[in-house]
């Protein structure tokens, strides 16, 4: 079946509205012209379409999933691949998509930190679902950002919240017994979240923590989670303790080092010194050498992550 552009374009819309992954392929360039411009896509183990050689289709989608990051959501890239052309072995050129859904945050618990969290997180572009086992908090007019809001069973939190290795789950719940309930199946599970944090004290914490190790988990296993969860800014109020949260998630990423960038910089001790026992002339900035400007620009820094 030969795809038109068009077709690629809604089949890649109704993926992501349905939170799918999907890979797309047109080939740009072969010995066989009629080839250039057949599209191809795969999504799961559904595919449609063809690059216009059987061999060339089974190359492809044998390589898609390694050429992309597992945790990465978007991606383009070209590849030539060698397909069989009767007795014949060909080189084509392929043009590849990634296309998949944003990230995800899901926040246990809803209560008044949940709220402030599921706003910023979804700034951030990631799709926020929020679980609570009370009716009254889990409202969808308390989350507006919030692509779904659900009432659980905390004896089985994730039965209707499949999770996957680039998910991210924050645990904001009200007691360390439903922090428990959680961390158990979210750590058995064989592809567990990147990213799992807890809020709580240092009290809260070490009690789920002693009730995991006599449960059998490890202190590796222990570790994957992020607890208490956030940066240390010193802030006390729903709002503040979010924006702590939301910058360890970005540090995570991002690679950070977490440093005020006025430390990192250090711009005055660089460039003008201690001006109380300077005499010579102040060394000017544009002697240091500028970030290279690349096709997007001046890099800028990455921002420091923000508070707990």
């Amino acid at each position: 079946m030969k795809l038109s552009a068009t077709q690629v374009a809604a089949r890649i819309l109704e993926a992501l509205e349905q939170g799918e992954r999907i890979y797309t392929a047109v080939v740009t360039d072969a010995p066989d012209r009629s080839l250039i411009g057949r599209r191809w896509w795969l999504s799961g183990t559904h595919s449609r379409g063809t690059l216009g050689s059987p061999s060339l289709d089974e190359a492809v989608a044998a390589a898609v999933p390694s050429l992309f990051p597992p945790r990465e959501s978007r991606g383009a890239l070209s590849r030539d691949f060698d397909y069989r052309d009767g007795d014949r072995i060909r080189t084509a050129r392929v043009y590849l998509e990634l296309h998949g859904p944003p990230p995800r945050m899901v926040i246990v618990g809803a209560g008044h930190i949940a709220i402030p969290l599921a706003r910023m997180g979804a700034m951030l572009g990631m799709r926020i679902e929020v679980l609570d086992d009370r009716p009254e908090f889990a409202a969808p007019d308390r989350f507006p950002d919030a692509r779904a809001v659900r009432v659980i069973d905390f004896r089985d939190p994730f039965a209707d919240t499949p999770l996957g290795p680039s998910d991210h789950v924050i645990l904001v719940t009200r007691g360390h017994s439903f922090d428990y309930e959680c961390l158990v199946r979210l750590l058995r599970m064989p592809a567990p979240p990147a990213y799992i944090g807890m809020i709580g004290s240092r009290r809260r914490v070490r009690a789920t923590h002693e009730q995991l190790a006599r449960e059998g988990f490890s202190t590796a296993e222990m570790k994957r989670v992020r607890a208490p969860v956030g940066l240390d800014l010193g802030g006390q109020t729903p709002a503040e303790i979010a924006v702590s949260v939301v910058a360890e998630v970005i540090l995570f990423h991002a690679g950070g080092t977490g440093v005020p960038l006025v430390e990192k910089e250090r711009v005055v001790e660089r460039f003008f010194g201690d001006a109380s026992v300077r005499t010579g002339p102040v060394e000017s900035a544009t002697e240091a050498p500028e970030p290279e400007t690349g096709p997007a620009g001046p890099a800028a820094p990455t921002q420091p992550a923000t508070e707990d």
